[in-house]
């Protein structure tokens, strides 16, 4: 168990007089380096003395799975080495049942406001705890969210990142620093509706969804602008035409699922928006559940088209190559 004041790359947690902070990674022994093999160079191939004509493949091509591969990479060392997205919460014996991971950046606004309809949709319902993940705000965020665990608030907990590092990132903070097996997700703009979470909750207990993992809100009524409701769409059309995850609306911000399941999913950034698919990937069936949403009230958006739409074209590609370079199904027995 890590003591108090260790030193934690990018995150950490703000409580009522102490931090909880992560484990550095220790350094590894350097392999020897293999003797020098000579190199064998194939100058041409012949099938019945006709030359066979080498295959090009697309520069492009290349480019992305490269750039895939290592932003794969990358992530994952991050997280083994508790990296930016920060550490791995440390086991309870009073642990939750559910802990509401809520990633700001700048809404200062709408803190104590959302923070006190949290509190208000699940005490009584279930035991939780929610987990504001500040993800390098430059306003009173952070002074917000200490404010409203100081008003009564107990189950809120800070995690603040060092530097802004996305959405998908601060998900991931809260994620390992959670102390509940089960996850649920919010948006920090105020614009989904936590009562909906006890609904995702019923949805996750019925008997015919045991084995479901993964239950989304659909948004089918949009408040938004036109311009958003329209590269949403578009994405969502694109997403589910390349990935066949049959699901509606894989930007909703509210959602549930498993925790132990999230972890072992490949991380990259903007991961956030394709976790149907990595749920699938990883043997789960998803469930959609109509949500309620709601016009941004306070504060302004961190979103555009081009942060929204184009800027996931090299992931979506990128998530095409997972899944088709993954076998699902393997079952490992000790005798």
């Amino acid at each position: 168990m890590p003591a108090v004041g260790e030193q934690c790359q990018g995150v950490r947690e703000e409580t009522a007089g102490q931090l909880d902070d992560g484990e550095s990674a220790g350094e590894r022994q350097r392999p020897q380096q293999p003797a020098p093999v000579e190199p064998v160079i194939v100058r041409s191939m012949t099938v019945r003395s006709v030359p066979v004509p080498p295959v090009l493949v697309p520069p492009a091509i290349v480019a992305m799975a490269v750039t895939v591969a290592l932003r794969v990479r990358v992530h994952r060392t991050s997280i083994r080495n508790g990296g930016p997205f920060g550490y791995t919460s440390r086991p309870s014996s009073m642990a939750p049942d559910l802990s509401v991971i809520v990633p700001v950046c700048n809404e200062a606004e709408n803190i104590g406001p959302l923070a006190r309809e949290i509190a208000e949709a699940l005490r009584g319902c279930v035991a939780f705890e929610m987990i504001f993940v500040d993800d390098g705000s430059t306003d009173a965020t952070a002074e917000m969210a200490r404010q409203a665990r100081a008003a009564g608030l107990t189950e809120l907990r800070l995690l603040r990142h060092s530097d802004r590092s996305g959405q998908s990132a601060a998900v991931r903070s809260g994620v390992r620093a959670a102390r509940a097996s089960w996850i649920g997700t919010l948006d920090g703009d105020g614009q989904n509706d936590p009562r909906d979470l006890v609904a995702l909750l019923a949805a996750r207990d019925d008997p015919k969804n045991a084995h479901v993992l993964l239950f989304m809100g659909n948004r089918t009524t949009r408040r938004d602008t036109w311009l958003r409701r329209l590269s949403s769409r578009i994405a969502n059309g694109v997403r589910g035409g390349l990935l066949g995850d049959g699901t509606p609306d894989t930007g909703c911000g509210i959602k549930i699922f498993q925790r132990e399941t999230f972890l072992q999913l490949p991380a990259f950034d903007h991961m956030h928006r394709f976790l149907p698919a990595l749920f699938q990937r990883a043997g789960s069936a998803v469930v959609s559940i109509p949500v309620n949403h709601r016009p941004r009230t306070r504060g302004s958006s961190k979103y555009g088209l081009h942060n929204r739409l184009w800027v996931g074209i090299v992931d979506l590609f990128g998530v095409m190559w997972l899944k088709a370079r993954y076998r699902s199904g393997l079952v490992v027995r000790e005798e």
